[in-house]
């Protein structure tokens, strides 16, 4: 069976449509669950009387469970199905932002926020995966940046779902609502949602054969008797070892450090672009603008970069980007801007650095094979979650040191500088594909 040809339509299908429409939905989700405690931690504090130190302490919970659901269970998608681990993180999702809603304490509160993080890390590998392999090769990086595209949307209508609930309700119906919306995804990930047909094949689990014509029939393709024969060892978990061989050891590598680059600059402007907004004079009551200046550059960069990508080659428009994200830092902490340019700049700033982050995950599920893709593109996001907790970490200690804010921002261009000369050498690493 030519899974290629078939996948590679010369025309996109509904079911093509469906499958990323549905994806862009989930991680769309993903940016709402994981904003939401940004928005009601002003809430929780004046509540509780809860310090800064305390709140931290929140916030690394979820990045610590996205963290390790990247590392340690989505690589289960490899082995149990796609399908199986994005309908499990939608449960689990669930359930931490339910019951960080009835949080009694600091502690909880925490703990919920890990278990919420652990859904949120081991869907998205899963969902990065489900897409790239569903999408033809022609459209396949589109696919994958409007995919994680949907993030910041989803942080957009947070704001917007924080800004009516929290003032009127409280904290607490602002999980209750993001919980039950989670909720009513499950259905369209339970019935709407194939499995994987790269899967299906290479894995060959229970009633293979049938859910592989169910999806040649809304492909437009032709049934078949049978599926080819599998070996053995290919239907084995390879787990870490597998990214590790001498073929892939070296593009592994380069692949984290390009993560964890990119994601200590990403995470540091995230955390610090609007403070500078407010700043230089943006009233911190509008502060919801460049919020949804900042979410709105990297929905329409991460979308620009798919569309590039296909016209002149993935790699070379990431680094494109990461460089005019690195000039654009520097403009921004360096040069004064009234609320206007500030507004403005904040878009061009993330249109550039999320918009040439995002082209990793397609970097990432364009190296591995089907074995192993999900468990390649999982320890690369937990790779990257290291750069996530120590960028913002790094850049407290230096201004609590007497540093600027305006010279944090040179400081980190330099690791986008240092995620573009990583991607470009992967670009030069002789891989294996399928």
């Amino acid at each position: 069976m030519n899974l290629n040809k078939i996948i590679n339509t010369p025309r996109l299908t509904g079911l093509h449509l469906r499958v990323l429409g549905i994806c862009f939905l989930l991680n769309m989700l993903d940016g709402m669950d994981v904003l939401v405690i940004s928005f009601a931690a002003p809430f929780i504090s004046d509540a509780w009387d809860v310090s800064p130190g305390a709140l931290g302490i929140v916030f690394s919970a979820a990045l610590v469970g996205m963290a390790l659901g990247a590392v340690f269970v989505s690589p289960y998608s490899d082995k149990l199905g796609r399908k199986k681990i994005i309908v499990g993180s939608i449960c689990t999702i669930t359930a931490g932002m339910w019951l960080t809603a009835l949080s009694g304490s600091v502690t909880e509160l925490a703990f919920f926020r890990f278990v919420a993080g652990l859904g949120i890390g081991s869907m998205l590998a899963s969902l990065t995966s489900m897409v790239s392999e569903y999408a033809p090769d022609k459209y396949r990086n589109q696919a994958i940046l409007i995919l994680h595209a949907g993030y910041p949307i989803g942080a957009i209508i947070a704001g917007f779902m924080a800004a009516h609930i929290l003032p009127q309700w409280g904290w607490q119906p602002l999980f209750e609502v993001t919980a039950l919306i989670s909720l009513c995804a499950l259905p369209l990930a339970l019935f709407l949602l194939p499995e994987s047909l790269d899967f299906l094949i290479s894995r060959q689990p229970a009633k293979a054969l049938e859910k592989v014509n169910r999806i040649l029939l809304s492909l437009k393709h032709t049934v078949v008797s049978g599926l080819p024969h599998v070996e053995a060892e290919a239907t084995t978990s390879a787990g870490l070892s597998a990214l590790l061989t001498s073929n892939l050891r070296s593009a592994t590598l380069l692949l984290w450090l390009a993560f964890m680059m990119a994601f200590a600059s990403l995470y540091f402007l995230l955390s610090w672009v609007v403070k500078l907004a407010v700043d230089a004079g943006l009233p911190v009551e509008d502060a919801m603008l460049a919020g949804i200046s900042l979410n709105l550059g990297a929905f329409f960069g991460s979308v620009l970069l798919g569309w590039l990508s296909s016209k002149m080659g993935l790699i070379r428009v990431i680094s494109v980007f990461f460089i005019l994200g690195a000039i654009a830092s520097v403009v921004y902490g360096t040069v004064d801007m009234n609320v206007a340019g500030a507004i403005v700049a904040i878009f061009i700033l993330m249109f550039f650095v999320q918009g040439g982050f995002t082209g990793l995950y397609a970097v990432a599920a364009r190296l591995y094979p089907t074995s192993i893709r999900t468990t390649g593109v999982g320890w690369a996001i937990g790779a990257g979650r290291v750069g996530a907790v120590s960028g913002p970490a790094l850049a407290g200690v230096l201004i609590g040191a007497g540093i600027p804010v305006g010279w944090m921002f040179i400081i980190f261009s330099i690791p986008l500088l240092v995620a573009t000369a990583t991607i470009l050498k992967i670009n030069h690493q002789p891989v294996k594909k399928d």
